[in-house]
């Protein structure tokens, strides 16, 4: 549906929009800045190390969620705004780019945390500037985005203050950035936002789960580079995809479904506390869980083929098993509070699994690498297949009925 406007070219989208291949496109940056997160807290493995990698985790999540509402009221590629998303996307590139030296910066060049904070500043702002102009005509949109600037602004502040920093500061600096944006935004009355496609946000949000999982897969690859071939790797690797692939099955047969579902039986006045409360704050623990799950990927794989500084019967320890197994508890606890959110039912089978999941850690610290990734990948495969028969008639209908 057309809709004029009288401060920028814009196109509303429908109740059935689809996510458009621009908006694809703008994800391949996410894609890119998942593996420097992975890259930078493998170098880095230690509790601090984890705790940044997170936290950068968090301000991309935060990046890019501004752009699914936004786009879920105008299409991404019509008008000006799909210059406004390319802008947006050399900002993000930018981010991606410094994420190497984001806490720790090189000699010589651009201070690398300042650059990043100055690319966060641009691309808030034009997502800000964009939906002002969006709202023309809509005084409750614009009083909602006036009491939102004010934690933009803060966060910004904050990042450029840690960027003058080193060490526990500026990490204490960084986690106030974020707490300010997350919580500033959680304060404000969700009914001041506006949402238009069950379907868009859904599928918008299954997409980047998709692309996140894709980094988990990128990882097994990664961790073997320059390594020659050899049964350890290729058992790891497809123990590797396994995982991957239970993960996907968690979120894809019928989480996608009944997310949606509940979105469109809403009622419009609450629609948009639903969809923050479910998709904008549950799926960032999914996300932080899959960033985790790649990095205890990418460890196994260099513990089982690297023979040169490791042995078969090593175990991953420390931070390797901490995101290994923490990665998928999280991921599976995100799903809970997703289906409570949703549907208001626990998940029984998910929060017990999580829980055996964590409990496994102190269990399996002497096992070696290989074994613990099966001891993971079973307990996944257990959870899936109790679901599948458990669930067999309920998932049926939720596909088919």
């Amino acid at each position: 549906m057309a809709a004029s406007r009288r401060s920028i070219r814009a196109l509303k989208t429908s109740a059935d929009q689809s996510v458009t291949t621009l908006e694809l496109f703008f994800d391949l940056v996410f894609v890119f800045a998942l593996t420097q997160i992975t890259a930078l807290m493998a170098h880095d493995l230690n509790w601090h190390g984890l705790l940044r990698g997170i936290l950068l985790v968090a301000l991309l999540w935060w990046s890019w969620i501004g752009f699914s509402w936004l786009c879920n009221l105008v299409k991404a590629d019509e008008g000006s705004v799909a210059g406004v998303l390319l802008l947006s996307m050399a900002a993000m590139f930018l981010i991606a780019l410094a994420i190497p030296e984001a806490f720790h910066d090189l000699p010589g060049g651009l201070s690398g945390p300042v650059v990043i904070a100055c690319a966060y500043f641009a691309f808030r702002a034009l997502h800000l500037i964009l939906f002002w102009l969006i709202a023309d005509g809509d005084p409750v949109l614009r009083r909602t985005l006036i009491r939102f600037a004010p934690s933009m602004l803060s966060a910004t502040a904050l990042l450029l203050i840690a960027s003058q920093y080193h060490g526990r500061t500026q990490t204490l600096l960084w986690a106030a950035a974020l707490a300010a944006d997350y919580g500033g935004t959680y304060l404000i009355d969700a009914r001041g936002w506006r949402f238009r496609s069950a379907a868009h946000f859904a599928e918008r949000h299954g997409l980047i789960v998709i692309i996140a999982l894709g980094e988990s897969i990128v990882a097994i690859g990664v961790g073997v580079t320059d390594l020659p071939i050899s049964w350890p790797i290729l058992l790891a690797s497809l123990l590797g995809l396994m995982v991957s692939a239970a993960l996907w099955w968690i979120y894809f047969d019928a989480t996608v479904r009944y997310g949606e579902r509940a979105l469109e039986h809403e009622p419009p006045e609450t629609r948009p506390k639903l969809a923050r409360d479910a998709y904008t704050f549950l799926h960032l623990p999914m996300v932080i869980g899959i960033v985790l799950l790649a990095l205890g990927l990418k460890k196994v794989l260099e513990y089982v083929g690297d023979t040169e500084h490791h042995h078969l019967d090593d175990p991953l320890k420390g931070g390797g098993l901490f995101a290994l197994f923490v990665g998928v508890a999280l991921y599976l606890l995100g799903h809970v509070g997703f289906k409570r959110r949703t549907v208001h039912q626990w998940s029984a089978s998910r929060l017990i699994t999580a829980a055996l999941v964590l409990i496994a850690i102190p269990l399996v610290a002497s096992v070696p690498a290989l074994g613990q990734l099966a001891v993971l990948a079973a307990l996944l495969t257990v959870l899936v297949a109790f679901e599948s028969v458990r669930f067999a008639q309920q998932r049926d209908e939720l596909k088919h009925g």
